[in-house]
């Protein structure tokens, strides 16, 4: 057997996440339908965690074991050959078989985009989130800080998480104003992109996270209130759930050992 890493990247508008779910239609499915055509082999890919029903990614990794002696160059294009336009493996490569893609990564990174101008961009309305008021963004960066190192983030979890401890690191988090993308005449404050990395997340946590944001850009809360509000272990404390098309999986990391690229 063989133990083959891929990195996969989707616009998951049309899918009700990365994992299979009882009622079908997530990126999971089609891959493993692809990959049956492909080798005739029933079997389960294992991704680096789950996404929420709309959420993108730019670079997933999901590993499976095959007994397929098909060559590893070979694989992309033949699965992409059999995949939706809007799924599209990017990567493959042969790993030790002991090698997990959720267990093994070390650091996940998110990216949440909010389209702060008066007008939403009509070609990236599937990918951002329109706020057209404005927002405090130097209060919402001062609310960051708070939100880093090792603490329980019940706060920020989806009351139906599952998860035996809600304890989670997080390295970084970042809110950059992107003016560039902007259409000719359009007037706002722009495109902010919320970047977060961490060692694991919770259900929604993310967008909750965002939905907080929102709130201390708006004036509701203030920068100082994010610690009180993860101090509080309680999910009422923190604010909505942003919407799922802002959110994408921006990258995971392993061991320097283990690099996401293909394979010549």
């Amino acid at each position: 057997m063989r133990n083959l890493l891929m990195t996969v990247s989707y616009d998951g508008t049309s899918y009700f996440g990365f994992q299979t779910q009882p009622g079908g239609n997530t990126v999971q499915d089609h891959i493993e339908e692809a990959i049956r055509q492909l080798t005739g082999e029933q079997l389960k890919i294992h991704g680096s965690g789950r996404t929420d029903a709309g959420v993108h990614a730019r670079q997933q990794p999901f590993h499976f074991h095959t007994a397929s002696q098909i060559p590893i160059e070979r694989w992309c294009l033949a699965l992409n050959g059999r995949l939706p336009s809007d799924i599209r493996v990017l990567t493959a490569r042969e790993v030790p078989l002991t090698f997990h893609s959720r267990r093994s990564a070390k650091r996940k990174t998110y990216r949440y985009t909010i389209n702060a101008n008066r007008i939403p961009d009509v070609f990236q309305r599937n990918y951002q989130f329109h706020h057209p008021g404005k927002l405090n963004v130097e209060a919402m960066q001062e609310s960051l800080p708070y939100l880093l190192g090792t603490h329980d983030y019940t706060s920020f979890a989806s009351r139906h998480s599952t998860k035996a401890s809600h304890v989670r690191t997080l390295y970084d988090a970042r809110l950059v104003v992107d003016s560039s993308v902007n259409l000719p005449g359009t007037i706002g404050q722009g495109v902010l992109h919320f970047y977060v990395t961490g060692n694991g997340f919770l259900q929604h946590m993310v967008r909750i996270i965002v939905g907080t944001l929102l709130e201390i850009g708006e004036g509701k809360r203030t920068p100082e209130s994010m610690k009180a509000i993860l101090e509080a272990k309680d999910r009422k404390a923190a604010g909505p759930t942003a919407e799922s098309k802002g959110l994408m999986l921006w990258s995971v990391e392993y061991e320097e050992s283990v690099e996401l690229r293909e394979e010549a």
